[in-house]
This record gives C-alpha cells, sequence and structure tokens, in this order.
C-alpha cells in the first residue's frame, strides 16, 4: 500500500514519476528506513544543543533515536507514512524549522544533493550543523567534486556496517541490498571555517538493539553480585 502524499507539487511528481518511483526498481519515495543503530553510532561521537530537523522522516527511524538520547526533534515527511508531520516537502520550506539537520535524503534525480544545498542554506541562518547519511559513492563523483571543496563536510564517519532495507522489510532486499555501503557526512555552520575534512571509521555493531539487550542483561547481573 502507498503512502498517502499530501500537498505534492507538479515538480516534484515529474521527479518521482509514477507510483511515486524514480525507477521500477527503487521503492516508493525513496523509503529506505536508516536502522536505528546507525544514528545512535553518530549521537557516541557527536552530540549537540538545539532542536533538530529529521525533514525525511518516515517512520521516525532516526527521529525516535534522537528524541531517546533526549533532543528536540521536529519531524516532517513528503508522505504520510504514519509518524511526524505529513506534506511538508523540504525543498519548497522557505523557513528552517530547528537549529540542526539531520536526515537520510531520498537518493536519485539529484534529491540528495538537492537536500544538503537546502539543509546548508538553512543552517546558515540557524547557526545549525547538517548531518546526511550517503551513499559512499556519493562523495565520488565529478558533478559533486565542485560543491564538496567549496564547501566540504567537516567530518565524514564511515561506518562498517548499515542496512538501508527497501521499506524496512528484509524478505524484500536484494543482494545489491547489502552491497552499499554509507557514511554520516557533517557540515559546520557557515562561520565555522573548514579546509580539510577529517575521515574517521564508526562502528554500528555495539549500537544495534541486540547489543543494547546483551550490555543490559550483564548489568543486571553484575549489580546482582
Amino acid at each position: 500500500m502507498l503512502p498517502a502524499v499530501l500537498q505534492l507539487s507538479e515538480e516534484r511528481r515529474s521527479v518521482f514519476g509514477p507510483g511515486g518511483r524514480l525507477s521500477p526498481l527503487r521503492e516508493p519515495f525513496e523509503f529506505y528506513p536508516t536502522p536505528p543503530e546507525a544514528t545512535r553510532a553518530l549521537l557516541w561521537v557527536e552530540a549537540g544543543d538545539g532542536g533538530v530537523w529529521e525533514p525525511a522522516c518516515g517512520q521516525g527511524h532516526i527521529a525516535k533515536v534522537l528524541e531517546a538520547e533526549g533532543y528536540d526533534v521536529t519531524a516532517t515527511d513528503l508522505v504520510d507514512h504514519g509518524y511526524g508531520r505529513a506534506g511538508v516537502d523540504f525543498l519548497e520550506q522557505r523557513l528552517p524549522r530547528a537549529r540542526h539537520i539531520v536526515t537520510n535524503p531520498p537518493y536519485g534525480r539529484g534529491l540528495a544533493d538537492a537536500f544538503v544545498r537546502k539543509a546548508l542554506a538553512f543552517t546558515a541562518h540557524t547557526g545549525g550543523r547538517v548531518a546526511m547519511l550517503l551513499n559512499i559513492q556519493s562523495l565520488c563523483h565529478p558533478d559533486r567534486h565542485a560543491s564538496f571543496v567549496r564547501r566540504p563536510p567537516s567530518v565524514i564517519y564511515a561506518l562498517d556496517q548499515c542496512h538501508c532495507l527497501p521499506g524496512g522489510d528484509a524478505r524484500r532486499a536484494t543482494r545489491r541490498s547489502y552491497e552499499h555501503r554509507y557514511v554520516w557526512c557533517l557540515w559546520e555552520p557557515e562561520t565555522v571555517p573548514v579546509t580539510a575534512t577529517r575521515l574517521q571509521w564508526l562502528s554500528t555493531a555495539p549500537f544495534t538493539n541486540v547489543a543494547i539487550a546483551k550490555r543490559n542483561t550483564q548489568m543486571k547481573k553484575g549489580s546482582l553480585k
């Protein structure tokens, strides 16, 4: 069942095409949820003050992790996935809704690039930071070279394991679903000069639901001794 589309402009309809797909093999409206461990790993090494806008919130996979860590989150999406405020086209907004922007943007047909540009334009006014979960191939493309050189991320976190599955359903995943590799790219406020990008490796394994449950169990056993 397709998510309900609210207030979708003709321009955005032309980008997504019939059924909200960029191509027959892609999910409607690029719905590939972010596993919680990817966001938890980011928050382990990065922290910020002020509110966060998640403009492609889907079912809240990123927003819920941020909220659990005490962040004031504004969650919006183009379509209605049952979470946050639907019918908000991030690329057509004129005013920022929070100081920082954290999201896994839609890919293909320049959408991720447009999300980065829009987010940087907003945080130029708010003084906030931008964190985008991107396919590592996004870093190596002639059309993006100039923009990365002109406004480089301050840090790139290479995730050792992150699977953004179609619709969040492992049963519908293909081999390609597990071949993609992801990075968190962070941009500082425009007032903070960045002359070089730091690369850091980041493991998601300690932040999976299974790993957290195991640690909690060990802690409880330890407290009984």
